[in-house]
């Protein structure tokens, strides 16, 4: 009996010489890598940005606020004639041809004392707008003592009742800004700090 041939086998694959080029395979997918982070810079700015705005937001709602606040006072700043601490007297209608930043303050108000260094600072930078500090308490050595604490810059003087009722003050601190024509030009109760100063008294010059 013949024996079956065995089936034929299939030849080996070519062997690939260092010269036969090789079909790159496909990578798998990589995802992609993450988008860079926004430069710090830029994110210091954004911040600083958000930050000015919110503070331009609470200084406007302050400065609002004050003035819905502030006595309901005539066109005409009230005169009046009283002495500061060092003797000398002031009366108000003799200072028309310059603006007047009437302070009214007391030595226990805390709000009083926080802006004090603002107003000194405004009265030293703005010498041709009168700044003065009405205190409606104190002895007259316990307003000097106050004022050299405080570091303030410009007149003390005791405001009397009269005074203070012609302005209308009732809640401390309240600030009246009169302009060289001896008109009242803006009232503010509640503190006011630098910029709010140097805003409501540019529109007095």
């Amino acid at each position: 009996m013949a024996a079956t041939p065995p089936p034929p086998q299939a030849p080996p694959p070519p062997a690939h010489s260092a010269d036969t080029p090789v079909a790159d395979t496909p990578a798998a997918d990589t995802p992609a890598a993450d988008s860079p982070a926004p430069p710090v810079a830029r994110r210091v700015l954004r911040g600083l940005a958000e930050l000015l705005l919110m503070v331009v937001a609470a200084g406007a709602v302050v400065m609002i606020v004050g003035r819905l606040r502030a006595p309901d006072l005539p066109d005409g700043a009230p005169d009046f004639e009283l002495t500061d601490l060092d003797g000398k007297e002031w009366q108000l209608s003799e200072l028309r041809g310059q603006p007047v930043v009437l302070n009214f303050w007391a030595t226990w108000c805390g709000p009083c004392k926080l802006e004090i260094p603002a107003f000194s600072d405004f009265a030293r930078e703005n010498p041709d707008v009168v700044v003065l500090g009405l205190a409606t308490d104190g002895r007259e050595a316990e307003l000097r003592a106050a004022s050299k604490q405080l570091g303030i810059a410009y007149p003390v003087i005791r405001a009397d009742a009269e005074t203070i009722a012609a302005y209308g003050v009732d809640t401390l601190p309240t600030t009246v800004i009169i302009d060289a024509d001896g008109q009242v030009h803006t009232a503010h109760t509640g503190i006011m700090l630098g910029p709010q100063l140097k805003l409501a008294v540019s529109g007095a010059r």
